[in-house]
């Protein structure tokens, strides 16, 4: 009879990744720079939103920005165009996320000493993403009106992670079946502690609430770190 071989593995395949993230964070912590983890699907609005945010910010906070795609540089160029920082295009060979080691090796190139806040903007998809820790402080989602409120429920794992989400398109919600309240309801039964920001970042509703959230954040960061 043939002999049945068992093997117990008893680390995730994603320990090595989480390993990398911690230490992002403590660098980061250390040197006082809040990172944010910025994840959507396409066409959330993520570019219009963090331009939005870097600009109403930046006179306060020396900011940079890393932005995720398979191909081109049209994030990146738009948010250095629209707001003057530096941004730094990271191609991440045709794969659906990033994870710690590539993210590390993103901050190779770019020197984040000085920094007060540092934003990853995530590839656009709603799995991937989700799986990898990053080394970001926070994770921030944005879900969109169009996209509907049902949204928690064929995706749980991205809300379940996400410490922040922003609602936006909020000016669109008169044209489109989103009830907030429900959207709101699935996304704390995934998640109790995540915290809300209705927004849109066409009108500016909401942006003050959330830049108000991020200097809070920097504080703490920068106090638990002293």
């Amino acid at each position: 009879m043939s002999e049945v071989r068992v093997i117990q593995i008893n680390e995730s395949i994603f320990a090595e990744n989480d390993r990398a993230a911690e230490l992002i964070r403590k660098k980061l912590t250390k040197q006082g720079t809040l990172f944010l983890n910025v994840m959507s699907s396409p066409g959330s609005g993520k570019t219009t939103t963090l331009v939005a945010l870097i600009n109403r910010l930046k006179d306060r906070l020396t900011i940079g920005e890393m932005d995720v795609d398979i191909e081109s540089s049209l994030d990146a160029q738009r948010v250095a165009d629209r707001t003057g920082i530096r941004s730094l295009q990271i191609h991440n060979g045709g794969l659906c996320h990033i994870d710690a080691d590539m993210t590390a090796r993103a901050l190779l190139e770019y020197d984040t000493e000085g920094l007060d806040l540092l934003i990853l903007e995530n590839i656009g998809n709603l799995v991937c993403p989700a799986e990898f820790d990053t080394g970001a402080h926070r994770n921030v989602t944005i879900l969109s009106v169009p996209e509907g409120d049902d949204k928690p429920l064929k995706y749980p794992l991205m809300y379940t992670v996400s410490d922040v989400v922003l609602i936006n398109k909020m000016d669109a919600l008169d044209y489109f079946d989103f009830d907030l309240d429900k959207a709101k309801e699935r996304i704390l039964k995934l998640n109790p502690n995540a915290v809300f920001f209705p927004i849109s970042a066409k009108t500016g509703e909401g942006l003050d609430a959330v830049c108000g959230w991020i200097l809070r954040e920097l504080d703490t960061l920068r106090a638990g770190n002293g």
